[in-house]
C-alpha cells in the first residue's frame, strides 16, 4: 500500500496540506486520480449518497462531473484532531442548461495511518447564481494558497 503524506496525526500545517492536495485533487475532475486518496473501502455519505469503495467513488465522480460541468472548488480547513480533519468548501458548476449553482458545504474526513481516507461524509446546499456573480473559475492560484474563501 502507497502511503499519502501527510500521514495522521496532523497538526494545522499537515492538515491544511491535506486539504490543498484534497483541492487540487478534485480541481483536475479526475475521478481515478482522486479515488487513489482513498482507502480501497472507503465509505461515503455524499447529500442521500451512500457508497463503499473505490470502484464506487469512481463511478460517482464520473457522473458527477458530467453534470457538474465547469466545476471549480475551493476548501478550507475548519478542524483537526489526530486522523481526522473538518472541512468548509465552495465550488461552482454549471448544468447542462447552462444555470450556475454555487454549492456549500462541509466535509468530515478520517484518515488511516497511510494517509488514505478512510471515512468522507459531505453535506452540501447548492443556490442558483448568476454567471456574473461567479467567484471560482478554475483552480486556485498560487497566491491564493491558504488564504480562507467568502462565505457568500
Amino acid at each position: 500500500m502507497t502511503a499519502r503524506p501527510p500521514l495522521p496525526p496532523f497538526t494545522r500545517e499537515t492538515a491544511a496540506l491535506k486539504v490543498q492536495a484534497a483541492e487540487d485533487a478534485w480541481n483536475t475532475r479526475d475521478p481515478h486520480r482522486v479515488a487513489l486518496a482513498y482507502t480501497r473501502d472507503s465509505v461515503w455519505r455524499n447529500r442521500d449518497t451512500f457508497l463503499t469503495g473505490r470502484a464506487a467513488i469512481v463511478e460517482f465522480l464520473t457522473r458527477k462531473w458530467q453534470r457538474e460541468r465547469d466545476y471549480a472548488l475551493r476548501k478550507e480547513l475548519w478542524a483537526w484532531d489526530g486522523n481526522r480533519i473538518a472541512v468548509r468548501f465552495q465550488y461552482e458548476s454549471r448544468d447542462a442548461d447552462g444555470r450556475w449553482w454555487r454549492s456549500y458545504g462541509n466535509e468530515l474526513w478520517e484518515f488511516d495511518e497511510h494517509g488514505l481516507m478512510a471515512r468522507r461524509e459531505a453535506s452540501i446546499d447548492d443556490v442558483p447564481i448568476e454567471e456574473g456573480e461567479r467567484r471560482i473559475r478554475g483552480p486556485r492560484p498560487e497566491t491564493e494558497r491558504g488564504r480562507p474563501f467568502p462565505l457568500q
